[in-house]
């Protein structure tokens, strides 16, 4: 416990039990470990419920989920003047409120795609000392979804006007906080957009003892997907390399999410008579461990520049080899025939079924895969990442930043 208690309000757009995928994981282990540190962590979220998770259910204490955002079932609805004004006052509120009840030492912002961007610019103009931690690219499509700071852009008369509403109408990230990224990858994507002189990498990791090495067992295709259901993710690829397998081969596909491409996925699998060869299920966090030692491989063909990917280093945890793209920030701890196969999703299912027959065929092969995750995930630790975000947090309570003139802002 360090000498001097913090305070630390955290805000981003979803909190387990409430979860898309694993950066809300990452969040709340991230904030156990504060608190377990001895410091004082209180979450603020949005309002989303995720099917099947009674309202009011929670896992943590001082979790409030009473901000407002621009997504909504999958989708970006649009909304007038009016309603974007009316959501930014009423997120404004919120973030007042427990700026003055909590008084913390520090903002840590979360994922904030498509939320109200001008709460960073308000923390700014507070004077509050904040860090980011950007565990996808938000910062680069989050802008362009936020209605409000959105209508403003490149239009600084009318940016003057907007503000007579008590809101601010600019986002600019840079001078508002130091902001960590999951990987290099992702960090340099977003300095593309943006000036962040002062922006890190706290490579995300997997923790041993929720996801203990199962032991080997004997080669039998089974192999799974398990993730968040989404287009970019290419489990269709998957599900069309089934065919060019053996016929006692399953593909057990774990994960919610977009339930519109599950359907899409249902179609799949019923055009090409894989019924019988394809399952899908949805399991608790705490399950995950079991969902991996239930496989053979774990397939991680994602078709986009995905900044992360904490599924494969769960899946070499447990001690299962891993078949995967490599693409986006995955590829900085990838490495093709030492920890995983990779294969490029562009040629289609022939490269991931190819690259599933040739770990099959050869024990030699599977060992060294299965050697070479254990010991990337033992190089990855999440308590790394934990010990890294709280230690800059710390640092950044001690050397508080002076009081920001609001009208010269």
């Amino acid at each position: 416990m360090t000498a001097t208690p913090m305070r630390v309000l955290a805000v981003g757009s979803m909190y387990p039990p409430h979860y898309l995928g694993g950066q809300e994981i990452i969040w709340r282990h991230a904030t156990l470990h504060q608190r377990d540190a001895g410091h004082e962590v209180r979450v603020l979220t949005t309002g989303y419920r995720r099917d099947g998770v009674p309202e009011g259910s929670e896992l943590d204490d001082d979790v409030h989920r009473e901000l407002r955002w621009y997504w909504h079932d999958h989708g970006w609805p649009e909304l007038g003047l009016r309603g974007q004004l009316e959501l930014e006052r009423h997120n404004a509120r919120v973030l007042d409120r427990h700026l003055a009840e909590l008084e913390p030492d520090a903002v840590l912002w979360w994922a904030m795609g498509g939320m109200s961007l001008s709460l960073v610019e308000r923390v700014r103009r507070a004077g509050i000392p904040a860090l980011g931690m950007a565990c996808d690219d938000w910062m680069l499509y989050g802008p362009d979804r936020d209605r409000w700071t959105r209508r403003f852009a490149g239009r600084p008369g009318l940016a003057r006007l907007g503000e007579l509403a008590g809101i601010p109408t600019r986002f600019h990230p840079g001078p508002s906080a130091r902001w960590l990224f999951l990987s290099e990858y992702s960090r340099r994507r977003a300095l593309t957009r943006w000036e962040l002189p002062d922006s890190g990498v706290a490579h995300a990791g997997v923790d041993g003892g929720r996801f203990p090495t199962a032991p080997e067992r004997p080669w039998a295709w089974r192999l799974a997907y398990i993730g968040r259901l989404d287009p970019r993710k290419g489990i269709d690829i998957a599900v069309r390399a089934l065919p060019l397998l053996p016929a006692e081969a399953h593909l057990a596909i774990v994960g919610g999410g977009d339930e519109g491409h599950r359907r899409e996925l249902e179609g799949l699998v019923d055009q090409l008579g894989l019924r019988e060869r394809v399952s899908f299920s949805e399991r608790p966090h705490a399950e995950l461990a079991a969902a991996y030692a239930d496989a053979d491989a774990l397939l991680f063909p994602v078709t986009w520049e995905e900044p992360w990917g904490l599924v494969p280093l769960e899946a070499m945890a447990v001690g299962r080899p891993v078949v995967a793209t490599g693409r986006g920030g995955s590829g900085e701890y990838l490495a093709d025939g030492e920890n995983c196969l990779v294969f490029d999703p562009d040629q289609g299912p022939e490269a991931v079924a190819a690259a599933i027959h040739r770990m099959a065929s050869d024990d030699a092969l599977r060992a060294r895969l299965r050697a070479g995750g254990l010991a990337t995930a033992r190089r990855l630790g999440e308590r790394a990442c934990n010990d890294a975000l709280l230690a800059e947090l710390e640092t950044m309570a001690r050397t508080r930043r002076p009081g920001v003139d609001n009208a010269a802002a």
